[in-house]
């Protein structure tokens, strides 16, 4: 899609969110196709044009290739179905389903915090949102393991793993070939991702998450080590580097979290 055609494009879309840094909506790149999550990066007035127009061509570019490299190699993400990197705007696949966040214990309490992006989630009232989508926690955490060392396997660090960034397609909405698993795990949000190699990295990104798990579900040490557990099984001997460097740079990598999350 050109540039000249995407104010038309936004024009028709719903809105859906707006951080600091970019525009939600949910839009339509035809009238008969399903819909798209558009992400667009609008221009910054507080930074230079030309170092804006750079920095928006630059993510939106990173981005979208973090998500094809991705596909590319099995890790479940949304489809990419537009991309105009001038005008700061991508466009992947809108997922019919619900962030992990809400189907945890404590996480629906708080799930709006000012992020960037607002997730499409369908409501559920039940005791047991997890019961919806036919998987139990230990399930759950077995499939984030397994898409993380997919991820971390094609040299892709997320930069931002929560468990607001991992949804569940909702089973009406999906067709799965597993007949014992009638949805499927989904990372969104690669706009603070990189290709990295770096054991480091992948520890970091790993070390994020774990905080995440500790900061907004209770007892969730349980949680993330069967992710670790699925995690280490997918990824085999390559495990083995990235461990000793999660746990002997734990104190290193605390120390260090609040600039890596600036940068």
């Amino acid at each position: 899609m050109g540039s000249s055609t995407f104010p038309v494009l936004l024009a028709s879309a719903t809105p859906v969110s707006q951080g600091a840094e970019a525009a939600i909506y949910k839009a339509s790149l035809t009238p008969d196709a399903p819909p798209i999550f558009l992400k667009y990066r609008f221009i910054k007035q507080y930074r230079h044009p030309s170092l804006d127009a750079s920095l928006t061509r630059s993510r939106v570019a990173g981005e979208a290739r973090a998500l094809l490299k991705c596909l590319r190699s099995g890790v479940n993400v949304p489809g990419v179905r537009m991309v105009d990197a001038a005008a700061g705007a991508l466009g992947i696949e809108w997922i019919e389903g619900k962030s992990v966040r809400r189907l945890l214990p404590g996480g629906a309490e708080e799930e709006v915090d000012g992020g960037e992006e607002i997730k499409p989630e369908v409501d559920n009232d039940s005791d047991d949102p997890l019961k919806e989508f036919g998987v139990s926690v230990e399930k759950l955490m077995n499939m984030i393991g397994i898409q993380l060392a997919k991820m971390h396997a094609a040299d892709v660090v997320h930069g931002d793993l929560t468990t607001s960034n991992m949804m569940l397609r909702h089973p009406s909405s999906f067709t799965s070939e597993d007949t014992d698993t009638p949805t499927e795990l989904v990372l969104i949000d690669f706009g603070l991702s990189y290709v990295s190699s770096l054991v480091e990295d992948k520890a970091v990104d790993l070390y994020v998450l774990e905080r995440a798990f500790s900061s907004t579900h209770p007892d969730s040490e349980p949680l993330f080590a069967s992710v670790l557990a699925a995690y280490s099984k997918e990824l085999g001997k390559e495990w083995a580097a990235i461990s000793r460097r999660l746990e002997d740079g734990t104190t290193e990598l605390h120390r260090f979290l609040p600039l890596l999350m600036i940068l």
